[in-house]
């Protein structure tokens, strides 16, 4: 059994800046109150309200002009996708888009796996999808289903869609346990992916991005049933 995380003040603090940030109670743009008076709305001490702050201005939510105060910034305009994980976990209606995104990049990446993809690299998608296939319970195949596609960005040879696709499966972690539903057959999940590795492996562009699209398409639909 592995303990569960303990809350500090600073994490409910955080979570609560977080909260009150992306519901528009700080609006974008906007400069927060003096540091005392806003430690005293939430019942903290300024040191906890300026660590709060850190990790708040590290996510790219806030920053700090000295001699100014501290400003909300506007993350559409100015964030990256690195907050995807943190704006799933505040609000699900993200994971749509998200898909969107998945279904594009998901069979790009395929097509170009299949033009550039080594022997070597051709071998070791062979044996992630066998894994797959071994896996036993739901996330343990989902988790395998999972480093095939990040070895498909590998063999791209583009380090740029091995990012991309480590930031599509991050923004997932709030939810991926409502996420499990194509993966919980160990044989259908290995069956769905298969054609994928074998297209890439043929180096037949065209065969890989179609079986990148069916899979996709496949696995978002039984992943949106689970959210619903």
């Amino acid at each position: 059994m592995e303990a569960l995380p303990r809350e500090t003040i600073v994490d409910v603090l955080e979570s609560r800046l977080r909260e009150d940030i992306l519901t528009g109670r700080h609006p974008s743009g906007s400069y927060l109150p003096p540091e005392r008076t806003l430690a005293d709305g939430y019942g903290v001490t300024r040191n906890t309200l300026k660590h709060a702050f850190g990790r708040l201005m590290q996510a790219g939510l806030l920053e700090t002009r000295h001699g100014v105060g501290t400003r909300v910034r506007d993350y559409l305009h100015l964030g990256g996708a690195d907050l995807l994980p943190m704006l799933v976990r505040h609000s699900p209606d993200w994971i749509a888009e998200i898909f969107e995104v998945r279904r594009s990049i998901g069979a790009l990446i395929a097509e170009r796996a299949a033009i550039r993809a080594t022997d070597r690299q051709c071998a070791e998608l062979r044996t992630l999808l066998e894994a797959v296939r071994e896996a036993r319970g739901g996330s343990d195949v989902q988790l395998a289903d999972i480093e095939v596609h990040r070895a498909l960005a590998r063999a791209t040879g583009n380090r740029v869609y091995v990012l991309l696709t480590n930031t599509l499966f991050n923004a997932y972690l709030p939810v991926r346990a409502a996420l499990a539903g194509p993966f919980t057959d160990p044989e259908v999940a290995y069956g769905r992916l298969e054609p994928v590795v074998e297209a890439v492996s043929a180096g037949e562009a065209d065969g890989a991005r179609r079986a990148a699209e069916k899979y996709l398409a496949a696995t978002e639909r039984t992943m949106l049933e689970g959210l619903a």
